[in-house]
């Protein structure tokens, strides 16, 4: 190979890596096909079509009248487009015709209205005690949930375990889930459409657990469900009343473990609000 060759090849090889790099940043961190689909690209003709005509049905087009030919009988005028179902009206729907938790779990397994399922792994539904009298809610699964299918199982995860064990907890004695069940890709922050599809899942959830008291780990879980405003140095720490559908029961916001992780010097806010959630429970 000749050096020319060689720096054409170097530099080919530094162009993939930059583009899979940035493929890599933008979210695309995983693979859903064995090969890449160019899906601007005019679709080839196939036997039977033109260009003009890629379907090959003999659609006579808008001026058929005008060419002496006559509509098919009982063809409309013009044409009715079907508007797609609404992925949150679906949701709600879904999420009521479930009567326990494991019902839910298999509504969320078949349910198709979030696209964060497709790009995800696994579901990530619950772990712990759905019977215990605390529930905490955190934001949405990161990569070691994602692998394993439950929530919490990764660095903040065992972060929150020992923040558990701190006040005589453990996934025994608590109920541990997100308010959206799938990995976003690359870990991203769900946006706002994919947490609204999500919601009356959680919602659900909650009214079937029916615990005492719910946490809500970071500010993204708690100013969604409390439909708050403010940041979660704001919120945490306070006890809110929180409708679980069937009861009104007491609801705390804290700091999240993964945040705790970056900020370790803010875990004395964190401890202030898990020793509440303690008085709480023994009272």
């Amino acid at each position: 190979m000749s050096e020319r060759e060689k720096l054409n090849d170097e530099a080919s090889r530094a162009a993939a890596r930059s583009l899979l790099a940035w493929q890599a940043e933008a979210g695309a961190d995983e693979a859903i096909g064995n090969h890449p689909v160019n899906r601007m690209a005019a679709k080839e003709p196939g036997p039977g079509e033109s260009a003009a005509n890629p379907s090959g049905a003999g659609d006579p087009g808008p001026d058929a009248g005008a060419r002496g030919q006559s509509a098919p009988a009982g063809a409309t005028a013009a044409r009715t487009e079907v508007a797609a179902p609404d992925p949150v009206m679906a949701a709600r729907t879904k999420a009521r015709e479930a009567r326990t938790l494991v019902d839910l779990l298999h509504i969320l397994e078949g349910f198709e209205g979030c696209p964060l399922r497709f790009t995800a792994k696994n579901l990530c539904f619950a772990d712990g005690n759905p019977e215990a009298r605390v529930m905490f809610i955190g934001e949405a699964p990161g990569a070691d949930e994602d692998i394993q299918g439950k929530p919490f199982v990764g660095r903040a995860g065992k972060l929150l375990d020992k923040m558990l064990a701190a006040i005589g907890l453990d996934r025994s004695s608590a109920y541990i889930t997100n308010v959206v069940y799938w990995r976003p890709p690359g870990n991203r922050t769900p946006t706002p459409q994919e947490t609204q599809i999500c919601r009356p899942f959680i919602e659900r959830q909650i009214e079937l657990a029916d615990p005492d008291f719910v946490v809500f780990l970071g500010g993204a879980a708690a100013k969604e469900m409390l439909n708050r405003s403010e940041g979660i140095l704001k919120l945490r720490g306070k006890w809110f009343d929180f409708d679980t559908g069937k009861r009104t029961i007491k609801a705390i916001a804290t700091l999240h473990p993964a945040y705790l992780l970056r900020q370790p010097a803010q875990k004395r806010l964190a401890w202030r609000d898990f020793l509440a959630i303690k008085k709480a429970l023994d009272t």
